[in-house]
């Protein structure tokens, strides 16, 4: 055949809509996708975002609303982080280990209303304690063994409020044993660990710790979380999560590590999931407001080349707007 004719073969593949649909390797759908949403105490509240555009804290009755709209949209899953006042925030993160505490009530709500969604709950400490850390905090210094029970004890609670998924966000060392163990012995069995075995230390974070007044009182999370600069060592990360029993691997963020998720995708045989932060949201959303960017294109894009790198599973605040636009 001569090349030339050859050379004309990919360009006759994209010539018409229908035939780029055809041929399309990576696509998206609704199903993809994690809807991740703020919850507050109270009745009837919808709290706007500021750093977030389109995204708002909602009460745990509002909630149930949209997540229904969500569900209808055909997403799966809703993870769910809690928005406290100082006033039940303290050193140990007691709040988040209580039967009636905000996010175990939000949990009973979603799963009596919608029992086929998939409600995933976050395992940390810093929505609750008062150092806004992830972990117990001595005179600057993270305590890893110390942290392990309390993160037990939160997982534990969320499973028994109806829980699917727990979703360590901590990044301790030997958390996902310490859940998983504790999780058996409660006989919580079934109860899923998503965990973010790989969780950068990234300044792409700010508006999800604004959303829940969540950022760190002192200090920073370097100590903990993974240096950017890091590709190699996800690996150690992912394996030796899997190894203490995670069902799900996670990557966080996602768009400035596409090339760890590949690598996450290639190591292991469980799914994994990337989350498209808070920062990664609100630049195309800022961006898009000024008519700089087509918003809508260039997230549903991005959300793509999430997909594309390797991710089963993509965690968006965006999850409502493109599943409605697929």
């Amino acid at each position: 055949m001569d090349p030339i004719e050859m050379n004309d073969r990919p360009r006759r593949n994209r010539r018409t809509p229908a035939l780029r649909r055809l041929v399309r390797e990576t696509r998206l759908q609704p199903s993809d996708f994690v809807w991740p949403v703020f919850v507050v105490e109270g009745e009837g509240v919808r709290q706007p975002v500021e750093a977030m555009p389109g995204c708002e804290r909602y009460s745990p009755d509002v909630l149930l609303e949209e997540a229904r709209k969500a569900h209808d949209l055909g997403i799966p899953a809703i993870a769910l982080f809690p928005a406290l006042g100082d006033e039940l925030k303290d050193p140990m993160a007691t709040e988040s280990m209580r039967a009636d505490g905000l996010l175990q009530r939000a949990v009973r709500r979603l799963k009596m209303a919608l029992p086929d969604m998939v409600v995933i709950t976050d395992v940390a400490l810093d929505p609750y304690s008062s150092d806004g850390h992830d972990g117990l905090l001595h005179e600057g210094v993270i305590l890893n063994d110390e942290t392990l029970p309390i993160l037990a004890g939160m997982a534990v609670a969320q499973a028994e409020a109806g829980a699917d998924l727990v979703a360590p966000s901590d990044m301790m060392d030997g958390r996902v044993l310490a859940i998983r163990e504790a999780l058996d012995d409660a006989g919580h069995r079934d109860v899923g660990i998503l965990s973010y075995a790989v969780k950068y230390a990234s300044a792409f974070y700010g508006p999800f710790r604004s959303a829940l007044d969540s950022a760190p009182r002192s200090g920073d999370k370097k100590t903990y979380q993974m240096d950017p600069a890091n590709r190699r060592e996800a690996m150690r990360e992912v394996n030796l999560d899997v190894a203490e029993g995670a069902d799900m691997v996670m990557v966080k963020p996602a768009l400035a590590y596409l090339d760890v998720i590949a690598d996450v995708r290639a190591e292991v045989d469980i799914p994994v999931a990337a989350y498209h932060v808070s920062g990664e949201y609100s630049m195309v959303k800022a961006a898009g407001a000024r008519g700089w960017i087509d918003g809508e294109a260039v997230m549903a894009e991005c959300l793509l080349s999430i997909k594309r790198a390797g991710a089963d599973i993509i965690f968006t605040y965006a999850a409502r707007d493109v599943a409605a636009s697929l």
